[in-house]
């Protein structure tokens, strides 16, 4: 498939930029195909990995969402920064990241453990508190990667 690249090109953003805004926030909105082939967007929590450059997600093991995901594991994710208000004005000027790719889930029960760690320290550097919430659902947690296809981003200013 061939993807179609942001049209103002003046506003586009590098794919480092991506990256980092993909790095360095904590929640964003994934898409997938629902329930009669609707749309159906879920805000969710994310950690990107530089070391295969994936999008992690933890959830519950059953839902409208793995639904969708185990019937078509095509998925889109959006991501937006906190912007800038526009200095005597009402707008704002903001960052957003879309990356599309294929959703593939992860058994391993070590490797869950070790993503859901580094996905809950973007929240809390309590060491304890995470190991006891792993200890307590870890069992019961869902872990999907989405590997990009294709990532696009960018600047934005709401008028």
């Amino acid at each position: 498939m061939e993807f179609r690249e942001v049209k103002r090109t003046k506003q586009a953003l590098s794919k480092e930029t991506c990256i980092e805004i993909l790095k360095n926030e904590k929640r964003g909105v994934l898409a997938v195909t629902g329930d009669g082939g609707y749309p159906y967007p879920v805000p969710l929590n994310h950690y990107y990995c530089e070391e295969d450059g994936k999008l992690y997600f933890h959830s519950g093991k059953t839902g409208h969402k793995i639904d969708a995901l185990m019937a078509d594991a095509k998925a889109a994710f959006c991501v937006t920064d906190g912007g800038e208000a526009t200095p005597g004005a009402w707008s704002l000027y903001f960052n957003s990241v879309i990356v599309f790719g294929r959703v593939e889930f992860i058994t391993d029960y070590g490797e869950i453990c070790r993503i859901s760690r580094l996905l809950s320290l973007k929240f809390t550097d309590d060491e304890a508190y995470i190991a006891r919430e792993i200890e307590k659902f870890g069992k019961n947690t869902a872990l999907f990667a989405l590997t990009p296809e294709h990532i696009t981003g960018k600047r934005v200013h709401e008028e």
